[in-house]
C-alpha cells in the first residue's frame, strides 16, 4: 500500500510559520520515521510513566506518545492556547484550512500523531488516523469512533473471534487513553510547557470523557439508519 502522508501548516499573525510532515506506512499507519536518537527527559519512559503501561524501561527508553509529540512541544513551546493561528490540512487529495485558536489546530494534529505513536493504548485508533477529519466535533468524534470499533467487530467475526455489541470494549480504549492523556500532560507540566500544548491534550481528553454519553448520542442518530431497520436487506433462509 501507498504510503499515507498528512501535512498541518501553522501560520500566525506575526508572520511565523510551523510546518509539521507526518509520513505513515500505508498498512500498519507506524511513522515511518525513527524516533531521534536523543529526545529531552520528560519523554524518558521511567519520567512519571502511566499506571497502566505494559511497556518496561529496559525495551523502551522512551514513551513511544512522548516521543513523536516532542518535536511539537519544542517548536510551540512559546504559543499561546487562544493565539489565534490559520490552520492549513493537507490529506492525500483534500485540503482543509480554518482559522482556529492554537489549542484547536495542535489537537487536531495530536490526534494523528498519537493514535499512530506506538502507544499500546491508542493503538486501537490507527483507522480513524487512517481517515482522519481535521477539527471533527463531538458528534463527529463519536459516530466515528462507534462506527470505527464495530468495523473492527465485523472483522473479529470473520476471524470466528468474540465479538462486542454493545460497545463496552470501546468505552475500555477511551478510559485507557483518558490516562495517557493525563500523564502526558503531567509530563509537560512539570517541565512547565506553555498551556496550549497542555490545553490541546485536554481537548483530546474532552473526547474521551464524551464516550460514556455515545449511547444518548447513537440513539439521536438511530432515525438515520431507518431504511436499515424497516428493509430486508438480505434473505437470512
Amino acid at each position: 500500500m501507498e504510503p499515507i502522508y498528512y501535512q498541518y501548516v501553522f501560520s500566525f499573525a506575526d508572520g511565523r510559520e510551523e510546518s509539521f510532515e507526518i509520513h505513515l506506512d500505508g498498512a500498519t499507519l507506524d511513522p515511518l520515521h525513527p524516533l531521534p536518537d536523543t529526545l529531552p527527559d520528560w519523554a524518558r519512559l521511567e519520567f512519571m510513566q502511566c499506571e497502566n503501561c505494559p511497556l518496561h524501561p529496559i525495551e523502551s527508553t522512551y514513551c513511544p506518545q512522548a516521543g513523536r509529540l516532542a518535536d511539537l512541544v519544542e517548536r510551540m513551546e512559546n504559543v499561546l492556547s487562544f493565539d489565534e493561528v490559520e490552520v492549513k490540512v493537507v490529506l492525500g487529495e483534500r485540503v482543509v484550512t480554518r482559522s482556529a485558536t492554537a489549542q484547536e489546530g495542535i489537537s487536531a494534529l495530536m490526534g494523528i500523531i498519537t493514535a499512530t505513536s506506538g502507544c499500546p493504548h491508542t493503538a486501537f485508533f490507527k483507522p480513524m488516523a487512517r481517515f482522519h477529519l481535521p477539527f471533527a466535533n463531538t458528534e463527529e468524534t463519536l459516530y466515528r469512533a462507534a462506527s470505527m470499533y464495530m468495523l473492527g467487530q465485523y472483522y473479529r467475526w470473520q476471524s470466528d473471534m468474540s465479538v462486542d455489541l454493545d460497545l463496552k470494549g470501546l468505552m475500555n480504549f477511551y478510559n485507557d487513553v483518558a490516562q495517557v492523556n493525563r500523564h502526558i500532560a503531567d509530563r509537560l507540566r512539570a517541565k512547565k510547557r506553555e498551556d496550549s500544548i497542555v490545553n490541546a491534550l485536554v481537548l483530546l481528553d474532552m473526547f474521551a470523557k464524551t464516550v460514556p454519553a455515545i449511547e444518548e448520542t447513537l440513539a439521536e442518530l438511530k432515525p438515520l439508519f431507518r431504511p436499515y431497520l424497516t428493509a430486508k436487506l438480505i434473505d437470512l433462509e
